[in-house]
């Protein structure tokens, strides 16, 4: 179950073609439009239209992140909506996005980062950033880079261990979807084992605690520090990986000083960050087990390539 981080999402339009102005004013020369209005679209200059059905496709939530109130305290506590885990579950299907503004930049890179092939319906106000972040993802160097993982994960397809793939992707532990155990993996996980009884599943963060304590912080291949809306994927093989960081927060809010910890010596490396110019990676650290660095500001989505 591997795929490749480079396929580039794409506008689902379905206003008449009378609308081509504002799309080409926003940098935006493909789209998909429902099948009743290709070919009304197919003799519009500057704009390459495909036919597409948003009724055929998985829909997915509008990337962001929720801030709730803590019952003990006076505190707001982040609920990243995300949409990692449906896309690793079901990799082979097409997805479709309804969002609204620079919600629609936030799920091109998230459907970009995690490989899906996805369709982006969205406003007027979406138009421009989502066609400013195409055209940051389609400037990425070429990469087949596989996903990196830690777990060894056995769905049952149950709501519950969706659940606790939700919460593992939010809280970065790295896994692959596997039908028996895999002995290569350093953890792998089934719900109704000894350690991962049926009863904690009732409550899918025991259940993710639990992952993460069995694997031990200093097995995990990346840690993210620093900021609780920020989801990473790790791509790598052969001296090379790339860390895909995501902002949930979005245009809302920069999250700055976001520190990464990668497993692996890698002393070379290469930032693209959407949105950004003049950024650096600080306090760049390479010692026997592991990589660190500091991504000073993170807008949106980031990709750093480390290498040897």
């Amino acid at each position: 179950m591997l795929f490749v981080l480079a396929a580039l999402p794409a506008l689902f339009w379905d206003a008449a073609p009378d609308t081509a102005p504002a799309l080409q004013d926003a940098g935006i020369a493909r789209i998909l439009v429902p099948r009743g209005r290709l070919a009304a679209w197919k003799g519009v200059a500057g704009i390459t239209p495909e036919a597409a059905d948003p009724d055929a496709a998985v829909k997915l939530l509008a990337p962001t992140v929720n801030y709730r109130m803590q019952e003990a305290m006076a505190t707001s506590a982040p609920w990243v909506v995300a949409n990692g885990w449906r896309i690793l579950r079901h990799p082979e299907a097409r997805y479709y996005y309804d969002v609204a503004g620079s919600q629609a930049a936030l799920a091109a890179a998230e459907a970009f980062a995690y490989g899906a092939n996805a369709m982006i319906h969205t406003d007027a106000a979406g138009l421009k950033p989502l066609a400013d972040m195409l055209k940051f993802l389609g400037g990425l160097p070429d990469d087949s880079l596989p996903p990196v993982a830690d777990i060894g994960y056995i769905d049952d397809g149950s709501p519950a261990s969706g659940e606790v793939l939700n919460l593992m992707v939010r809280d970065n532990l790295l896994f692959k979807l596997v039908r028996a155990p895999d002995r290569s993996l350093k953890l792998n996980v089934q719900l109704g084992t000894r350690d991962y009884p049926l009863a904690d599943a009732k409550n899918p963060g025991t259940v993710a605690h639990a992952v993460r304590f069995h694997l031990t912080d200093e097995k995990r291949s990346l840690r993210i520090y620093g900021s609780p809306v920020v989801v990473a994927r790790l791509a790598g093989a052969e001296g090379r990986v790339r860390v895909h960081l995501l902002n949930y927060a979005g245009a809302a809010r920069t999250v700055n000083g976001v520190r990464v910890r990668v497993l692996g010596q890698y002393p070379k490396h290469q930032l693209w960050l959407a949105g950004g110019a003049g950024v650096e990676l600080l306090d760049y650290t390479v010692d026997s087990e592991a990589t660190e660095f500091t991504l000073p500001e993170l807008k949106m989505y980031a990709v750093v390539e480390l290498s040897r």
